[in-house]
């Protein structure tokens, strides 16, 4: 018979035309799904033939057929199978084999409209498929429930490849990851901190390209997705989402120079390397926080728009994997060997991992994951917490231990007070985070009993009062090991005035002192420099006293007048020679105590040398006994602390 129309062929796989009037009806009528079109038998058709059939109208057909079959309620009588299912079935099949052999003119993943109704066909005889399967095994259509089972796998199989294909193929170059810098030295620090710095990415604009999926491909995998869960292989593509994402992070792992260590691993590295890979590890878990996770939240909330139930526990399971290894590489460095140098890069993953929590609430993942993972992160903290504060509190035994036999030449600052004072600057920048630490972690009350400025005083605060009052001491004893007791007054009087600027220098430990503390600091020091007058001082205007012989019966006596000129002279030459190598490394300081000796030593030499330079005898006499006039001293008290520039040099 001569065909008047001839439908769009299945080669495009779009027409989804309805026919006219005058167009010659489908070999099946969709109005009687009981009834063949020629014969009992099922034709055997030919690729011609195949494509002779319009896809919108035998895919019209299979809908009110599949329709037909779920609402026969007595599944003991099935209907009928038309032909036009073996014809789907062929239909599906070829465009399969057509994919596969890739004689297709398009290649499946470009988002075209034929690939888009493979996709339709397949969720199509997915739910012809489960219609049969509502049938007795022994009904008359289990032959058909087998042919449209086999063409689904076949489907399934195809899609699963393909879905595969996109997850790993589609990706364009991950520029997310591109301009991050690539970690050069963690011992690369700022002038005057010591705080590690952190690499971060050029530009906040590459965030939003993790992961770099184009949006067709986004729409072609949610569409496959969405299809295989329909058709029950949910679990298929599950496992393929998840193992192409999960070695899509570990390329991002690579691209950040994060190499995977386990515990044996890092107990054996040596600190200096440990410190490069803690330095990752910082980078890496505040990228996750920022860039992967949310990317990858997204990513799969727009693969699997169709469940929100299922996005979110395939993302669980991704994110929940990469945490756990940043958690094991935490954990791990907690468990090392303590040491003082290790604080601040302890407190660095305390606040790295601490930021991590508000990521994770913030993931829109199930309550159950959210809380589990919290839960691990808060144990990691816990650890990481009781490590860095068991460091701090080793700062008491470290100065505890530091016993020196030979004093600091000059009465200058003690290493020591340069050491704990610094220390305790750098450690007061993540004073929050060791307010945090040390209240979780805080000892019972009683076991040590330490006043405080304020009426509530933190954990923390309490431990730096503890270090300041062992420094204290320690520096106490110390002084004793000068025996110019003048000089031990400029060491005390060095350091205390040392600690007391480090203190008003850092609003963090000045914060956790009280400015009581400071006020009582001022006093101590200003009693060291009243000492250091006292001594030096006292000693020249004994000199210059108007008791012990140098009046008798009220006439001045010569020969006592030219001691006291003369051993004015001899003791101030003494105290110059000492003093000009004494140290005194704060500027303000310096000028105070010369000020003080000039105020204190100049009017009383000016006024004794006026009264009696005339019982001397003018001339050669009055020369040998009167070696300085007021002038000199004061020019010579200038010279006093400068130090002994061949030792030792003014350290700031």
């Amino acid at each position: 018979m001569e065909k008047k129309h001839r439908p769009n062929k299945f080669g495009s796989f779009t027409s989804r035309t309805s026919e006219t009037a005058s167009s010659p009806r489908s070999p099946y009528s969709p109005l009687k799904v009981n009834q063949r079109s020629e014969s009992d038998t099922l034709p055997t058709l030919e690729e011609d033939e195949l494509h002779d059939h319009d896809i919108g109208q035998v895919s019209e057909d299979i809908d009110r057929f599949t329709d037909a079959l779920s609402a026969v309620d007595d599944k003991s009588d099935p209907p009928e199978v038309p032909d036009i299912v073996e014809t789907f079935s062929r239909i599906l099949d070829s465009r399969i084999a057509k994919y596969n052999s890739g004689e297709s003119t398009t290649k499946f993943g470009k988002m075209t409209e034929e690939d888009l109704l493979f996709i339709e066909a397949a969720r199509r005889i997915s739910k012809l498929t489960n219609a049969f399967g509502e049938f007795p095994s022994s009904s008359t259509t289990m032959s058909s429930h087998n042919r449209t089972s086999m063409v689904l796998q076949r489907a399934m199989t195809f899609m699963e490849d393909e879905f595969r294909a996109l997850l790993e193929d589609s990706r364009s170059s991950d520029s997310s990851s591109k301009n991050l810098k690539p970690y050069s030295s963690f011992n690369n620090k700022q002038e005057g901190s010591d705080r590690c710095a952190i690499p971060e990415t050029e530009s906040t604009g590459d965030h939003d390209e993790f992961p770099a999926y184009p949006p067709e491909v986004l729409t072609k995998m949610n569409r496959i997705a969405a299809a295989m869960v329909s058709a029950g292989y949910e679990t298929e593509c599950c496992q393929v989402y998840t193992i192409a994402r999960r070695n899509a992070f570990q390329e991002q792992l690579k691209k950040l120079e994060y190499e995977k260590l386990n515990i044996e691993d890092v107990q054996r590295m040596q600190w200096e390397p440990l410190e490069g890979e803690v330095a990752r590890w910082i980078r890496l878990v505040k990228y996750c926080s920022a860039v992967l996770f949310p990317g990858e939240r997204s990513l799969a909330e727009s693969v699997f728009s169709d469940s929100s139930l299922l996005s979110k526990s395939i993302f669980s399971n991704i994110a929940r994997a990469v945490a756990i290894q940043l958690l094991d590489f935490a954990e791990a460095v907690a468990m090392t060997k303590r040491s003082a140098e290790k604080l601040f890069k302890f407190l660095d993953m305390h606040e790295t991992l601490r930021d991590l929590i508000p990521a994770i609430s913030e993931s829109r993942c199930s309550e159950e994951w959210e809380k589990e993972m919290a839960s691990e992160i808060s144990a990691t903290l816990d650890r990481i917490g009781a490590a860095a504060m068991n460091i701090f509190c080793d700062l008491e035994n470290s100065i505890k231990n530091d016993v020196a036999r030979t004093p600091v030449p000059g009465g200058a600052i003690h290493p020591l007070t340069r050491y704990v004072m610094n220390y305790l600057k750098y450690a007061c920048e993540y004073k929050d985070t060791l307010e945090q630490i040390f209240q979780q972690n805080s000892k019972s009350e009683g076991e040590k009993n330490i006043q405080s400025d304020q009426a509530t005083s933190s954990p923390f605060s309490a431990q730096l009062l503890v270090v300041m009052d062992l420094l204290d001491e320690n520096l106490e004893a110390k002084s004793k090991l000068y025996k110019d007791i003048s000089l031990r007054n400029i060491f005390l009087m060095n350091n205390g005035r040392y600690i007391l600027q480090k203190v008003k220098g850092s609003p963090e430990i000045h914060k956790g002192m009280g400015d009581n503390w400071c006020r009582r600091r001022s006093t101590v020091v200003r009693q060291y420099h009243k000492n250091y007058q006292r001594e030096t001082c006292g000693r020249l205007l004994q000199c210059l006293s108007l008791e012990g012989g140098l009046l008798v019966n009220g006439k001045v006596c010569k020969q006592m007048v030219k001691e006291r000129f003369k051993n004015f002279g001899v003791t101030f030459d003494e105290i110059h020679k000492a003093q000009s190598t004494w140290v005194v490394s704060d500027e303000q300081l310096v000028s105070e105590l010369r000020v003080s000796i000039t105020g204190l030593v100049i009017p009383a030499y000016r006024s004794f040398l006026g009264r009696f330079k005339q019982h001397l005898d003018n001339g050669r006499q009055s020369e040998k006994y009167i070696k300085y006039q007021p002038e000199d001293i004061e020019t010579l008290i200038e010279g006093l602390f400068e130090g002994n520039p061949l030792s030792m040099g003014r350290r700031r």
